[in-house]
């Protein structure tokens, strides 16, 4: 699996579609983090599933004063942990370049 993260509209998504079919590409893996399910089970079906999981980075930025917010957030950041260990590759997309920063770009 090919896990791509970056800020929001960093051209993730475009790189992404680069990767392969639509039906093995899942955007905004950020989004199913819920904090309710089992982080680790979720990442574990996602691999499984999809060629190529998109993320966007949550670890930057202000931290949301609301705790439901905060909540979210932190759900997010262990989801993409916990994708880019099962990841073959990572690739971190910042102005519509991608970096490989484990692995090698495909």
């Amino acid at each position: 699996m090919i896990f791509v993260t970056g800020p929001l509209f960093s051209g993730k998504a475009d790189y992404a579609r680069t990767l392969c079919p639509e039906d093995k590409l899942l955007l905004n893996a950020h989004e199913l983090a819920d904090g309710k399910r089992d982080p680790a089970a979720l990442a574990d079906a996602l691999a499984a599933r999809y060629a190529v999981v998109t993320a966007a980075e949550v670890g930057g930025g202000v931290v949301p004063v609301d705790p439901v917010q905060r909540s979210r957030r932190e759900a997010a950041g262990r989801l993409s942990c916990l994708l880019a260990a099962r990841a073959d590759t990572v690739v971190r997309v910042f102005c519509g370049i991608p970096t490989a920063i484990k692995g090698e770009l495909p």
